[in-house]
């Protein structure tokens, strides 16, 4: 069992790690802003420059809402150029730059800038305007907004996610290390679920569950078995889900137990149902509201908390989060009144209220309204915080991102039970920010797939391998492309030590739970996730795994089934043998000599492989050196040819996806099938392909193997390879083996670019 000492080590050691993530963060931000010109920021999707102001208004907690656009002044389109800003970035206003701005400036006029700026966070992004929330607390300047005529955005650090993880590090120190207190007494209390995550006891025994009245009865064996599990489990449950097995299905299943009153659960309880991301708390959410309504009781009462901006646009989903809900009670009248009067005075003071002409009030006027502003957005606070404190009380399930959990609407709310979703891609410290919450814990994700994205894990490995790398860069110089990085493989140094953890992960799902004493070990890196850490800590009696998957072909589940999943993921018969020529509305449009061709070669075909080996397909760096962006233009060609090929087989573009590790690589691909396909063809990278699936895809080697996990999971019915066989065999033992099984089973094909 751990000590006191192994928890403050423990905590240190993420302390340590956060910081370091932190810095580098800040780093990479405040470099590539202080080191390049206006262009370049817009060239990098970092700024919107030559906006103005369209308006001012009040959202949730009394937030200013400033709405920009291109005026046409200064433009010829109102359209946003590519950039970067996403739903709760952080960015900055301040005055507009020349392009042929020098970068030095005097004292006097660094003074004049920051009185004319104002940070906030990214609220909501359209093609033509951008809205940027400022929380401006009460009392001193800060609520004055003195913004200039024309001004740009600036994308910066995100410190609200580390501080919040900070929080909670010092949080369970406070709890857990009663000793380091000034009075010697635990901040909070140690539950039974925060002793077993801390290894301080082992889970208690099972609270046996039978008979139970399952609501959806297409649940398969493994999955009836997850949610038995985690109605058994008194503090913590894991439920493993690879690609495909309904994991999310399952989910909905255990949420739907918990919160309804049946013969094994007879007393309803509260639910915080969080995610590592938006778009996974929102799947749950859509399925939540899809639910039908019971024969006795009411729907279920769901809410969602993020700005509205943030979830999926679809009405119902809108209707369900907080912002709505609070606008719709009774008690919203007063404070809505409230909140009219506000905009009306931030109009005034922007100039662009009703009387105003364009120009903005001066001296003691500006002064007087300001502290109007500062009273009215007191007022509206206290109102809209009882409003708030109504809506979440009523709801038996609320719905956030693990890092929203620890907003200001969501203190002093306690559940019985908080679920994470994708727990494998969230670092462990932003997860216990809603674990305080409650005194039982359900975690679900894939370790075998994307761990969370961790900055300085690159930035430390890079330096010392320089030498090393270059001479691998000359060795395969001309066999490397977009898809197969020898240099950058060769420095991924988390490749090789995850090897024996991946090997390790893989065995533990075939061992027979057995007595093991829980010892808790500072992590590595900041990949290493709580889900992970528990499964190290007690073995494979901590989760249950999915075991049939809903989406491959058996050849391509084959590969990752074996070699990451202890051969125990199944195909499920509706897929096992589904291919693209099954599809219905196939529209040929090839001739009939052709036909037969592409029947067989294309619409019949589950693997197909490209081999560059000997094309001397040589790669294009995009940027500096090593921090560039690759891409290929050979293989970007043979890509566009399979493409046209499944398009005249009678796919639709929106049933095709492309993978491919490289920014620049799919930038190269976007001008090339953009305007011959449009864009319902998705395109992208890895990291940002994970929970998505479709009837096509192609993709590129990637050495990681849960990267390379995620790439070739996605595809349901064909999945094109394009790559360099005499590289990847120089890539580690995984992709040796990835390489002979693609051989042994795979259409392999060698590249033509004629």
């Amino acid at each position: 069992m751990a000590s006191e000492q192994d928890i403050i080590t423990f905590l240190e050691r993420h302390r340590t790690l956060l910081a370091q993530e932190r810095a580098a963060e800040i780093e990479r931000s405040s470099l590539l802003l202080s080191n390049c010109g206006p262009k370049l920021l817009e060239q990098k999707g970092l700024c919107l420059g030559g906006l103005s102001i369209v308006s001012m208004n009040i959202g949730l907690g009394g937030k200013t809402l400033v709405e920009l656009e291109r005026p046409t002044a200064y433009h010829t389109s109102p359209i946003f150029p590519p950039h970067t800003f996403r739903n709760g970035d952080l960015a900055r206003i301040e005055a507009h730059v020349a392009s042929n701005a020098t970068a030095k400036k005097t004292k006097t006029q660094t003074t004049a800038d920051k009185s004319s700026q104002a940070e906030g966070v990214v609220y909501k992004v359209t093609d033509s305007r951008i809205v940027i929330a400022i929380d401006s607390p009460d009392g001193g300047n800060s609520d004055v907004l003195d913004l200039p005529e024309r001004c740009r955005v600036l994308k910066l650090a995100n410190s609200v996610t580390f501080d919040r993880m900070d929080k909670a590090i010092n949080q369970l120190e406070k709890i857990a290390v009663p000793s380091g207190n000034a009075d010697g007494k635990p901040a909070g209390e140690l539950t039974n679920l925060i002793q077993v995550l801390l290894a301080l006891r082992p889970p208690s025994a099972k609270e046996r569950v039978d008979n139970i009245p399952f609501f959806d009865q297409s649940l398969n064996d493994s999955q009836k078995a997850a949610v038995k599990f985690c109605l058994e489990s008194p503090e913590v449950a894991c439920i493993h889900g690879p690609p495909g097995t309904g994991k999310t299905h399952t989910l909905i299943e255990v949420i739907r137990q918990l919160t309804t009153q049946t013969t094994v659960n007879l007393k309803p309880q509260r639910v915080l149902v969080c995610g590592a991301s938006n778009l996974s708390v929102d799947n749950i959410l859509e399925r939540l509201l899809a639910l039908p309504t019971p024969d006795k009781g009411d729907r279920l009462k769901v809410t969602r908390i993020g700005h509205p901006a943030r979830v999926l646009a679809r009405e119902g989903i809108l209707d369900s989060t907080l912002e709505v809900k609070a606008t719709n009670t009774d008690q919203a009248v007063l404070a809505r009144d409230v909140k009219v009067e506000l905009e009306t005075t931030l109009g005034i003071l922007s100039g662009k209220g009703k009387g105003t002409k364009g120009k903005a009030p001066r001296g003691a006027e500006r002064k007087k309204l300001w502290d109007d502003v500062k009273a009215l957005r007191k007022e509206y606070r206290q109102r809209e915080g009882g409003i708030v404190k109504s809506v979440l009380n009523e709801s038996q399930v609320v719905v956030s991102t693990c890092h929203s959990a620890g907003s200001r609407q969501l203190f002093n709310q306690t559940f019985d039970v908080v679920i994470i979703d994708e727990a494998t891609q969230a670092v462990e410290a932003v997860c216990w920010i809603p674990i305080f919450k409650a005194k039982k814990l359900i975690l679900a994700g894939d370790p075998m797939q994307l761990p969370p994205t961790v900055i300085s894990i690159n930035k430390d490995k890079k330096e010392p391998k320089t030498n090393k790398a270059s001479k691998t860069k000359d060795k395969t110089k001309k066999s490397t492309n977009s898809q197969v990085v020898p240099k950058e493989q060769s420095e991924d140094s988390t490749t090789d030590d995850s090897e024996a953890e991946l090997a390790s992960a893989a065995a533990l799902m075939s061992m027979s739970p057995t007595v093991i004493v829980p010892k808790l070990v500072p992590p590595r890196t900041l990949e290493t996730t709580l889900f992970d850490r528990l499964e190290k800590m007690y073995g494979a009696s901590i989760k249950r795994m999915l075991e049939v998957q809903y989406r491959m072909h058996d050849l391509i589940c084959t590969f990752p089934s074996q070699t990451l999943y202890g051969s125990k993921l199944k195909s499920h018969e509706s897929v096992a043998s589904h291919l693209l020529f099954d599809l219905p509305d196939l529209n040929i449009e090839v001739s009939e000599l052709k036909s037969d061709y592409v029947e067989k070669e294309v619409l019949q075909t589950p693997v197909v492989f490209f081999d560059t080996a000997g094309c001397e397909f040589f790669e294009r760096v995009d940027g500096d050196g090593d921090e560039g962006s690759r891409c290929n233009e050979n293989e970007a060609t043979i890509v566009d040819k399979w493409v046209d090929s499944l398009i005249q087989a009678g796919l639709s573009p929106g049933q095709i996806a492309i993978i491919t590790p490289y920014q620049a690589q799919v930038t190269l691909l976007t001008s090339l099938l953009r305007p011959k396909h449009g864009p319902t063809m998705e395109i992208g990278t890895v990291d940002g392909m994970q929970g998505r699936e479709k009837e096509a895809r192609e993709v590129g080697f990637l050495k990681e193997k849960r990267r390379l996990n995620v790439a070739m999971t996605r595809a349901k019915r064909h999945l094109c390879v394009v790559g360099d066989s005499s590289t990847v065999c120089h890539g580690g033992s995984y992709l040796k083996k990835w390489l002979a099984w693609l051989e042994a089973n795979a259409d392999v094909k060698y590249a033509d670019l004629e």
